[in-house]
């Protein structure tokens, strides 16, 4: 399709330069796993400043199992949610330092088994942690999706993430992914995307559902 083709060659021009699919060490992808467990339901700002303060204190399995609760719910307290976050991130630890002898499972399912990690936070581990081809659908993947008309305005995330694993090849998902959410951050944005100033602001304007019939509000 043109459509998929015209998305697919606009983000890997824009972004393509940015695509880095070396696998981390095993450190780096519990930090990560930490890290997107901090981001849910808060600003990347404040999850970053929870991370920072964590890891200055404690950063493996062990240590971060091991640290009283009143002293992590302090370090990660910006971090919205932070009692919930802290009991899921002890139980994480835990689960890893002791069933997995400190390395986190690079096996979905078993990802998906660990305490407060859904498809999105498993499908950023297996793909910025361990580069293995995923999607993970944020709240910009979501939004772009629904807004060119690639997924229906019902689809829940899990839901979009199959679709378009379908629609786009595997070894583009990464582009996909991480084009998706820089291009929301900056021209399709949330709350006033730059084409409603004008067409040429968007490479996608000429077939997007949302710019013509001017609904840009997704469910």
């Amino acid at each position: 399709m043109n459509k998929i083709k015209t998305i697919l060659d606009f983000l890997n021009k824009k972004y393509g330069n940015d695509i880095n699919l070396s696998p981390l060490r095993n450190q780096e992808i519990f930090e990560l796993l930490v890290e997107t467990i901090l981001s849910q339901r808060t600003k990347d700002e404040n999850s970053e400043k929870a991370a920072n303060q964590l890891f200055s204190i404690a950063r493996t399995p062990k240590q971060i199992s091991e640290l009283p609760v009143k002293k992590l719910q302090s370090l990660i307290r910006i971090s919205g949610p932070y009692r919930q976050k802290t009991k899921r991130i002890k139980q994480v630890s835990k689960i890893i330092f002791e069933k997995y002898k400190g390395k986190v499972p690079v096996n979905r399912e078993e990802l998906m088994e660990l305490p407060g990690v859904g498809y999105k936070t498993s499908a950023i581990v297996l793909m910025y942690g361990f580069g293995i081809p995923a999607i993970a659908v944020d709240v910009h993947v979501e939004q772009i999706s629904k807004r060119l008309g690639l997924v229906s305005q019902s689809d829940k995330p899990q839901e979009i993430e199959k679709r378009l694993e379908k629609i786009f090849p595997m070894n583009k998902w990464y582009i996909i992914n991480l084009g998706l959410v820089m291009f929301g951050k900056e021209i399709c944005k949330p709350i006033r995307p730059l084409c409603i100033k004008s067409s040429k602001n968007c490479p996608f304007s000429s077939f997007c559902r949302a710019y013509r019939t001017k609904k840009f509000t997704v469910k």
